[in-house]
């Protein structure tokens, strides 16, 4: 690994993800934060706002044209749905040699954008420099059918429920506690932006529910997949282990993954593997914390394979 550091900014740093991209950032060997954009906290120090970051480092309010002009190596756009493009297209003009991740749903669908799912679709990479990271649904659903979709037999459907983090920090019912107290609150159940996702990023239809739990952080995905002919456990089975054992950041477990396990883990956990008597349908499941596997781990996993690093570096693969 090279000694010059490369220079990394974040916009959006408020959210709770951007925290977390703060925090794996600062134990980066060979990454800089050299500017968090935010509006809410303009000026203040971000050392104030994350325990055990050092430095005087200060958030800023950064419009696009000022993003573009710091000319960092690395960009990460942590924003809402549908604000990525004038930052995007300001990079473009400005440095077009910066590197962009960008965390919202904006580029998921642009096949001029690397999306970047490493287990997944590290055959895919061709040196992008715009990479669009993966819906945490979406992360959960696909890894959960992608070694069984050459058998399926009817769209899989499944079933997720998610903390209220996933929600963001913007007031609204998903992310009220006093609301989600003692509740399930189903949302959007058909149509969701991360069930068009993995249907298109897997090439074939997924069915997709989400629900808000109490919890704060960590998603569950239930996934009911109906087969073509007849398999039994251990072939399933063979079929995960087989994709994913190789993997640092995908566990396959025999039992049910449980997400009051996965809170603060950066890897997904993929389990259950309960199967019908015809054995022609089989229910998997599978558990991710949303704001890391789900979000700021697989950014650092993207971020580190663009620029020539190892892929986990500064991520705690035994957290």
């Amino acid at each position: 690994m090279s000694t010059e550091k490369k220079s990394i900014g974040i916009v959006g740093a408020r959210g709770h993800t951007g925290a977390e991209l703060i925090r794996l950032i600062a134990r980066h060997p060979a990454l800089e934060l050299v500017f968090v954009s935010s509006r809410e906290l303009d000026g203040q120090r971000v050392a104030d706002h994350m325990e055990g970051f050092a430095g005087e480092l200060r958030y800023a309010s950064l419009d696009p044209a000022a993003v573009a002009a710091q000319k960092a190596d690395v960009v990460i756009l942590a924003l809402p749905n549908g604000k990525a493009a004038e930052y995007v297209a300001e990079i473009d003009k400005v440095s077009p040699q910066t590197l962009v991740l960008d965390l919202s749903a904006d580029y998921r669908f642009d096949s001029q954008w690397y999306y970047g799912l490493p287990e997944l679709t590290r055959d895919k990479w061709r040196g992008e420099k715009r990479i669009s990271n993966p819906g945490c649904y979406a992360t959960a659903v696909q890894l959960s059918i992608a070694p069984l979709k050459d058998l399926l037999a009817a769209p899989p459907v499944s079933f997720g429920v998610s903390g209220y983090s996933g929600a963001g920090t913007t007031p609204s019912d998903k992310n009220n506690p006093e609301k989600l107290r003692d509740n399930l609150m189903p949302y959007q159940l058909t149509g969701h932006m991360h069930e068009k996702e993995a249907s298109r990023h897997l090439g074939v239809p997924v069915e997709f529910m989400p629900h808000v739990a109490p919890h704060f952080r960590g998603l569950t995905v239930t996934t009911n997949l109906y087969l073509a002919r007849q398999v039994k456990r251990e072939d399933i089975l063979a079929r995960f282990h087989h994709a994913y054992d190789g993997e640092k950041l995908v566990k396959v477990l025999d039992d049910a993954p449980w997400v009051s396990q996965i809170a603060h883990k950066h890897h997904a956990e993929v389990g259950g593997f309960t199967v019908s008597a015809d054995g022609k349908r089989v229910v998997i499941v599978a558990t991710l914390d949303n704001l890391l596997k789900g979000a700021a781990t697989q950014a650092i996993q993207n971020i580190n394979r663009a620029l020539g690093f190892d892929e986990f570096t500064a991520i705690p693969l035994d957290a």
